[in-house]
């Protein structure tokens, strides 16, 4: 059995992190009496299972892709801003 990242982990909800573990558990004791061919089945259960934390996972590495977007445009604004400034001070 494969574990999922602890970050996607951390994205599961309540229900589908309840989910999650007892599919882990199934699987576990499915491997421990050699049944591989339903373990096979059980992973990919749980790979189904986890898609909507991987892409809520995905949503929160957009949204600080945009958030340092904003961040570096405001920057580079206050800098045009302050040279401006000190532009007109080196003038008087």
């Amino acid at each position: 059995m494969r574990h999922c990242s602890v970050q996607v982990r951390g994205l599961l909800t309540r229900d589908e992190l309840d989910r999650y573990n007892a599919l882990f558990d199934v699987g576990h004791y499915l491997e421990a009496e050699k049944r591989y061919d339903l373990v096979a089945i059980v992973q990919k259960e749980i790979d189904i299972l986890i898609l909507p934390a991987i892409e809520r996972l995905k949503e929160k590495g957009r949204q600080r892709d945009r958030d340092t977007e904003a961040y570096l445009a405001r920057k580079a604004q206050m800098e045009a801003e302050l040279a401006a400034l000190q532009a007109e001070d080196d003038e008087d």
